[in-house]
C-alpha cells in the first residue's frame, strides 16, 4: 500500500502559516550539523518536552505512593498499576485519533492540561475506589499527546532531517527524566505533594508553550483526505513494522521489571540497581549528541537493524552478570543500542504515514509499547522463574528476530521513503 502523495504539507496545506524553517545559519559547523536548518516551532515542541519531562516525578513513584501513603498491599498496587497501563493503551489510540480529527496542537494541549487535571486530583482524594478510578484516568490522560508529538515533527521538519529531529526530542526526554529521577527521590521524602503539583504545572507549561509557539500543521478540513484506523491496519508494511517495535519494546521494558528482580535475586541491594541504570540515562545524554549527525546519514532500517541487534547483545548479556559492574556494563551495551532504535525507529513511522493519518500512525507505534508494558512484566517474571537465565536468552533472540524483520522490511522502507524526496 503506497502512499505517493504523502508529502510535507506546504505552507498553504496547514491551518496556519509555519514561522521560518531554519535556525541561525551562524552555528559553528560541529552544532550546525546537529542543530541548524531545523524550524523555530520545532524547538518550542523540544523545549515544552524537555520541561515536561522534568517534572515527571508521579509516574515512576506511583507504587511508593499508592502503598506508603494510601496503604495499599503489594498485590493491590500491582493490580492498580496495571489499570493505569490498560489506560494508557486507550491514550495512544485516542491521541492518534485526536491528533488527525482536532488537530495536533489542540490534542498536545488539551492531554497535557487533562493530565495536569488528574495528577492533582490523585495528590488529593483519599477513597480507594476513587484513588483506582483516577488512577485509570491519568492512564488514559497522560500519553494522549504521544502521537501529536510525533505528528508534529513529521509535519515541520522533513524526511532527510527527521531522524535527527526525534533523535534530539529522545535526548532531552532522557535528560529532563534523569534530573526529575534525581529531584523527586529528594521531594518525595518531604511530601508526595511536591510531586504531583510539579508534574502538574510542568505539564500546563508544556500545553501553554505548544499553544502560542507551535502553528496547528493539520490539513484543513477541505483539503482532508478521508480515512481512519481501518486504513493504518491495511497498511502492511506499517502493521509489520509496529510488530516489529513490539518485540523490541517487549525486551527493552525488562530494564523496568526483570532487571531488578534479577539483581535481587543476586544478592545486590536496590542501591545497585539505581547505579546501574544511571549508566543508561548517562549513556543517552552523552552518546546521542556524538551520533546524530552520523546516524542521519545512515539507512533507516539498517540502523533500526543495528539497534535491535545491540539492544539483544546487551539483554543477552545479562544472563552473565552477578555483579553491580557487570550488570551496569551490560546496560551501558544496550544502552548503545538504544539510541539507534531512537534516532530511526519514529522517523520510519513518520515516513510511512500518510499526512492525514500521521496521528493514528503515531498511535499504533505507541501502542506497541504500551502493550509491551502490560505483558513485559508478566513474560519477563514467568521466565525468570524459570531459569535465571531464561529471560536474557529469549531477549536475545526476540531482538534477533525483530532486526532480521527491520532488514526484511527496509526494502519497501526505502520505497515508500524515496516517494516523499522525489
Amino acid at each position: 500500500m503506497s502512499y505517493p502523495s504523502a508529502t510535507i504539507p506546504s505552507m498553504t496545506s496547514v491551518g496556519e502559516h509555519l514561522p521560518p524553517t531554519t535556525t541561525p545559519r551562524r552555528l559553528p559547523p560541529f552544532l550546525h550539523t546537529r542543530l541548524g536548518g531545523l524550524p523555530r516551532a520545532f524547538w518550542a515542541l523540544w523545549a515544552g518536552s524537555f520541561v515536561n519531562r522534568l517534572g515527571t516525578m508521579v509516574e515512576p513513584f506511583l507504587a511508593f505512593y499508592l502503598t506508603g501513603v494510601r496503604g495499599f498491599s503489594v498485590t493491590a498496587t500491582g493490580a492498580v498499576l496495571a489499570l493505569f497501563g490498560l489506560g494508557s493503551v486507550f491514550s495512544q489510540t485516542l491521541g492518534g485519533v485526536l491528533a488527525d480529527r482536532v488537530g495536533r496542537r489542540a490534542t498536545l494541549s488539551g492531554g497535557m492540561l487533562a493530565t495536569a487535571a488528574a495528577m492533582l486530583a490523585l495528590g488529593y482524594v483519599t477513597a480507594t475506589p476513587v484513588v483506582v478510578a483516577v488512577v485509570f484516568v491519568l492512564g488514559v490522560a497522560i500519553d494522549i499527546y504521544r502521537p501529536a508529538s510525533q505528528a508534529l515533527v513529521a509535519d515541520l521538519v522533513s524526511p532527510a532531517d527527521r531522524p535527527r529531529a526525534y533523535g534530539l526530542l529522545f535526548w532531552a526526554i532522557n535528560l529532563g527524566f534523569a534530573v526529575a529521577m534525581v529531584f523527586g527521590g529528594t521531594l518525595s521524602r518531604a511530601g508526595f505533594s511536591w510531586l504531583f503539583w510539579i508534574d502538574a504545572v510542568t505539564c500546563a507549561v508544556f500545553a501553554v508553550l505548544v499553544w502560542r509557539a507551535v502553528p496547528e500543521t493539520r490539513t484543513r478540513r477541505a483539503d482532508r483526505e478521508p480515512g481512519g484506523f481501518a486504513d493504518v491496519l491495511r497498511d502492511r508494511v506499517a502493521v509489520a513494522s509496529v510488530l516489529i517495535v513490539f518485540g523490541y519494546a517487549f525486551v527493552y521494558l525488562q530494564a523496568y521489571s526483570t532487571l531488578p528482580l534479577a539483581m535481587r535475586h543476586a544478592g545486590l541491594p536496590p542501591q545497585a540497581y539505581g547505579l546501574a541504570m544511571a549508566v543508561n540515562g548517562v549513556g543517552i545524554v552523552i552518546v546521542q549528541p556524538l551520533t546524530v549527525a552520523w546516524l542521519n546519514r545512515r539507512d533507516a532500517s539498517r540502523v533500526l537493524a543495528a539497534g535491535m541487534g545491540v539492544v539483544g547483545l546487551g539483554f543477552g548479556l545479562t544472563a552473565l552478570a552477578g555483579s553491580t559492574p557487570v550488570f551496569a556494563a551490560t546496560v551501558l551495551v544496550w544502552t548503545l543500542g538504544e539510541v539507534l532504535f531512537a534516532a530511526v525507529s519514529s522517523a520510519i513511522i513518520a515516513d510511512l504515514a500518510p499526512p492525514h493519518l500521521r496521528g493514528r500512525y503515531g498511535g499504533l507505534y505507541g501502542t506497541a509499547f504500551s502493550v509491551a508494558a502490560l505483558l513485559g512484566p508478566l513474560g519477563g517474571s514467568w521466565l525468570l522463574g524459570h531459569g535465571a537465565w531464561l529471560p536474557w536468552v529469549t531477549c536475545a533472540a526476540l531482538c534477533a528476530a525483530s532486526g532480521a524483520g527491520a532488514l526484511a522490511l527496509g526494502p519497501a522502507v526505502r520505497g515508500r521513503r524515496k516517494g516523499l524526496t522525489v
